[in-house]
């Protein structure tokens, strides 16, 4: 690690440690202006599998040499899983203008697809991105073509911003995430 890069992680992180008792920080739905047509009027959003350190309570940012670093101080408001699969569900709703939900299903009705989605990276970096990647998988029970596909996304931050600008940059790329799977996924 250069000693730039290691500045860098030492700074975010006495941005994370300097909030002294631990911190709840809370992502906010951005703004959705657009609607997107998918092919189902129902989707149940069944599993959302993250890494370890991603479905931790504590922020994590990785340094220039890939290390992650966090602290006890500076944590999420809700479980990421759980936060992750209302935002989702949430994001997909109002794109779509169709009945979707997280699991469990809360409606009689079965959902016309179920989406799962597999996290293989879901973090904020020290040079100011939060980056995705991973895959989905769409289940249809009617008979029509399952799917799934890989994703690889990431959106710019402010890192001096400190927990709230990463938090609103893992809202947006949350939503990113869903208009891409609506795109590609859902058709």
């Amino acid at each position: 690690m250069t000693f730039a890069a290691r500045l860098i992680s030492l700074f975010l992180l006495s941005l994370l440690a300097a909030c002294g008792s631990a911190e709840r920080f809370a992502v906010s739905p951005p703004v959705i202006g657009d609607t997107l047509r998918i092919g189902f009027s129902s989707v149940e959003v069944k599993d959302v599998s993250l890494p370890s350190y991603a479905a931790s309570d504590e922020i994590s940012i990785r340094g220039a040499d890939g290390t992650l670093t966090s602290s006890s101080d500076v944590l999420w408001a809700d479980a990421p899983d759980r936060a992750i699969a209302l935002e989702l569900s949430q994001n997909l709703a109002r794109l779509t203008n169709r009945r979707v939900a997280s699991e469990p299903w809360p409606f009689e009705e079965f959902p016309d697809a179920r989406l799962e989605i597999r996290f293989s990276e879901l973090v904020a970096t020290s040079s100011g991105t939060f980056e995705t990647s991973g895959q989905y998988f769409v289940a249809v029970a009617d008979g029509r073509r399952e799917r799934s596909g890989l994703f690889a996304l990431n959106v710019a931050f402010d890192p001096k911003g400190g927990p709230n600008a990463i938090a609103q940059a893992r809202g947006q790329l949350i939503l990113d995430l869903a208009r891409y799977i609506a795109r590609n996924g859902l058709k």
